[in-house]
């Protein structure tokens, strides 16, 4: 399993969002694909603080350090 990919797990991303059939429907984003839509830094910098991309975010700030936040972007930006 990618750090990412533990990360997602971990931090509990699944209560909100689904990648494949995996975390809870309807709340948030699937995210199967969200790498096809935004790179890695993007993400990056959505992770660490969503309001700053989106001040209409719902997402809240999770408190990642800069290597998670890293880390997750990069297995978001895998799912394509």
């Amino acid at each position: 399993m990618l750090k990412g990919e533990g990360l997602f797990k971990e931090q509990g991303c699944y209560g909100c969002h689904t990648v494949g059939k995996f975390g809870t429907q309807g709340i948030a984003p699937d995210l199967s694909h969200v790498g096809a839509k935004h790179d890695v830094g993007y993400l990056t910098k959505w992770l660490k603080d969503p309001a700053s991309q989106r001040p209409t975010a719902h997402m809240p700030k999770i408190g990642l350090s800069d290597d998670e936040a890293k880390a997750l972007a990069t297995y978001l930006g895998s799912l394509r």
